[in-house]
C-alpha cells in the first residue's frame, strides 16, 4: 500500500521513523499476546487445566457460580475461566485451539463446527433466557402491560414496526448480540409469524434490520436512539433488557420462551469441548460439566428460596460481572416469570435440531451441520 496516498505518512523521514516505532511496537505486543495465549500447566499437582471463555450474561452464570462454589472441591479440573468482550473475540480465540471450553450461542457454535471442526458439543448451558427490549417511541405505539408477566408476543410490537418504517421510510434497528445469535432466529420467527420483513444487511425496504452489537452496549443504543426520536430495539440475553427497565429507560416487550416454546425451555447457549481436551483431559472436562449442571441447581434453588441463597448468588455475579445490577439479575431470575432455566442440561438434540431448521430457513446460517456428529452425548447424565 502507497501510505503517502492515505494520508498515513508524509514524505518526511521522521514519519518514516515514526511509522517503523508503531509497527515495532505493534509487532512486539502482538508476539506478546500470543505468547500469553499458550497453554500452561497446572499449578495443582494433579490436576489438568480447563481454561473457559464466557461472556458476561446470564446465559453463563453457571459458569461463574461454578467455579466460585466448586473449583477447589473438583478433583480432575483446575477450573479457570476467561471473561470475553464480545462474540468475535471468543470465536476467533477458541478457534485458536489455545483454550478447552467456550459457551456459545448455538447458530454460531454451529457455524464454527462448520468451520473448523475440532470440537464438540457436551451440554447446554441453560434454556430460554433472551427477551426484546423496546424505547419509549415504540412503546407509544404498543402500550405494554404494566407487568412483566403480561407482556407476549402479540401483533401489536410487529404493527408498530411497520407503522414506524410507513413513516420514517427508515428500517428499525434492532440489536442482537451477534447476527449468528439464537436472539436473530427468535427474532426470526416472531417477525415472519407477523409478516414483519427483516435483513442482516442494510436495505430500505426491509422494516427491521438486526445488526451486531456487543451486549454492554445495548442499554446506551437505547438511549442514543431514543434521545434522537428514533424507534429502536434490541434482543439481547438477560439482564440486558431488565437493565434497561430497571433503569427506566427502556421496557421488556417479550420473553424469546414465549416465541419459541420447547420442552423444558429451547436451546440457546451451549458448552463445547476442543477434541484434544475430550481425548487427553476428559475426566477433568466431564467434571466441570457435572459441576456446572450443579451449580445450575443452587441457582434454581437460590431463585425460588430468595433469601440469603439468593444473595450468595447475586455476590458470586457481581464479583465477576458488576456491571449486571442487584436489581437485574434477580429481575432476571424472577421465579414466576422464569424466563431463563438452568435444568435439563443434558444434550438435546431435537432441540438444536429446531434452532438450525429455522436458521436456514431465515439465511442466518449458510450451512447446515450433522447434529449427531456435532454432539458427544458421553457427557449427558441421567436427570
Amino acid at each position: 500500500m502507497d501510505f503517502t496516498r492515505v494520508g498515513l505518512i508524509s514524505n518526511r523521514p521522521t514519519s518514516f521513523i515514526i511509522l517503523l516505532w508503531i509497527l515495532g511496537v505493534f509487532s512486539l505486543t502482538s508476539d506478546k499476546l500470543l505468547a500469553q495465549t499458550k497453554s500452561t500447566p497446572s499449578p495443582n499437582p494433579g490436576k489438568q487445566v480447563i481454561k473457559a471463555l464466557y461472556i458476561p450474561l446470564a446465559d453463563h452464570y453457571a459458569a461463574v457460580v461454578a467455579y466460585e462454589k466448586y473449583g477447589k472441591q473438583m478433583q480432575h479440573a483446575d477450573f479457570q475461566i476467561e471473561q470475553m468482550k464480545n462474540w468475535d473475540l471468543l470465536r476467533a480465540y477458541f478457534q485458536s485451539g489455545e483454550v478447552d471450553m467456550a459457551y456459545v450461542m448455538s447458530p454460531l457454535a454451529m457455524d464454527m463446527f462448520h468451520e473448523k471442526p475440532h470440537f464438540r458439543w457436551i451440554g447446554l448451558m441453560h434454556r430460554d433466557g433472551n427477551a426484546l427490549a423496546i424505547n419509549d417511541l415504540l412503546n407509544k405505539k404498543v402500550k405494554l402491560a404494566a407487568k412483566r408477566i403480561d407482556r407476549k408476543p402479540n401483533p401489536q410490537i410487529a404493527q408498530a414496526l411497520k407503522q414506524a418504517h410507513a413513516e420514517s421510510n427508515r428500517s428499525t434497528e434492532i440489536g442482537m448480540p451477534h447476527l449468528l445469535a439464537t436472539h436473530t432466529v427468535v427474532l426470526y420467527q416472531y417477525l415472519k409469524k407477523h409478516q414483519v420483513s427483516l435483513s442482516l444487511k442494510p436495505n430500505h425496504q426491509s422494516q427491521v434490520l438486526a445488526i451486531s452489537l456487543a451486549p454492554p452496549k445495548s442499554p446506551s443504543f437505547i438511549k442514543t436512539k431514543s434521545r434522537r426520536s428514533q424507534a429502536a430495539a434490541f434482543e439481547q440475553s438477560l439482564p440486558w433488557a431488565d437493565i434497561v427497565e430497571t433503569s427506566g429507560y427502556g421496557h421488556v416487550a417479550w420473553y424469546s420462551k414465549d416465541v419459541l416454546p420447547w420442552k423444558h425451555g429451547h436451546v440457546e447457549c451451549i458448552a463445547l469441548a476442543t477434541d484434544k481436551a475430550i481425548a487427553k483431559k476428559f475426566h477433568a472436562t466431564q467434571e466441570v460439566m457435572k459441576f456446572i449442571r450443579q451449580a445450575g441447581e443452587d441457582i434454581e434453588q437460590a431463585r425460588t428460596h430468595g433469601g440469603k441463597k439468593l444473595e450468595e448468588i447475586v455476590k458470586i455475579i457481581r464479583k465477576h460481572i458488576p456491571l449486571h445490577s442487584r436489581d437485574a439479575i434477580i429481575a432476571s431470575l424472577d421465579p414466576d416469570l422464569r424466563v431463563i432455566n438452568y435444568q435439563h442440561l443434558n444434550i438435546d438434540l431435537q432441540g438444536l435440531k429446531l434452532i438450525m431448521d429455522l436458521a436456514l430457513e431465515g439465511e442466518i446460517l449458510k450451512n447446515e451441520i450433522d447434529i449427531e456428529l456435532f454432539a458427544d452425548k458421553r457427557f449427558d447424565r441421567v436427570n
